[in-house]
């Protein structure tokens, strides 16, 4: 008889990445790479100057042609041999996919997708194009006639994917969270999703929790996993 492999739930934040060298707000005094968050990442900033946002992606697609997964995102991917592993991350870069990770939810979009400004009701994943590193100029536009924005959730937008990622963090028989702060919502929510009595582990040098039974582990993402493959071993 084949004995049913373990769901490992994990949630992975900007700490997951920040090894590989993608910076990450906390460490930049509320600044995302030199601008505000209000200019760059929200609504109103694309309706006030959608140039700078373009510029402002585009950068940051282009860095991120160069560079590599690190090994806590290649740890992950190693757990797949003994575990089902579901992750679901804050981060819009691809590393996860690029080290082998096979069952990545992104809750917040991805730098390599570009989206139409104005699909229609129902059509949103129809009008969505992965565009890999290259970058969206003004005047591209989808096959209807509209810009193309980055296919990012900004500040102020609805996060389609959290229904999902709800349903994912209620299958877990273990829950880990990696390089997040656990105040973004509604991210941050899905811990409480966990089934009860479902091992928690927290990997992150500087957010702590008071949450009962989580088993923190005070270190970045890279030991962090590989000191977490050597408890699940046991």
């Amino acid at each position: 008889m084949t004995t049913k492999r373990k769901t490992i739930v994990v949630l992975t934040g900007a700490g997951m990445s920040a090894e590989s060298g993608i910076p990450t707000f906390r460490d930049a005094g509320g600044l995302w790479e030199g601008h505000r968050v209000e200019d760059v990442a929200t609504p109103q900033a694309w309706l006030r100057n959608p140039a700078l946002v373009l510029d402002f992606y585009n950068q940051r697609r282009a860095r991120l042609a160069h560079v590599e997964p690190n090994e806590g995102h290649l740890g992950l991917a190693r757990l797949q041999e003994r575990f089902d592993v579901r992750i679901i991350t804050q981060n819009v870069d691809d590393l996860h996919e690029r080290a082998g990770s096979r069952q990545v939810l992104h809750l917040h979009g991805s730098l390599t997708q570009a989206r139409s400004t104005h699909a229609g009701l129902g059509e949103e994943n129809n009008m969505v194009f992965d565009i890999g590193y290259r970058a969206i100029n003004p005047g591209d536009k989808c096959p209807r006639g509209s810009q193309l924005r980055p296919h990012i959730v900004w500040f102020g937008e609805d996060v389609p994917m959290i229904g999902r990622a709800i349903e994912l963090a209620r299958r877990a028989d273990i829950f880990v969270v990696i390089g997040t702060s656990l105040v973004v919502y509604p991210a941050a929510g899905l811990l409480d999703h966990a089934p009860p009595g479902a091992p928690v582990y927290l990997i992150d040098p500087a957010t702590t929790t008071t949450r009962p039974g989580v088993h923190h582990i005070a270190t970045g993402g890279s030991e962090g996993v590989r000191l977490l493959s050597g408890m699940l071993a046991g």
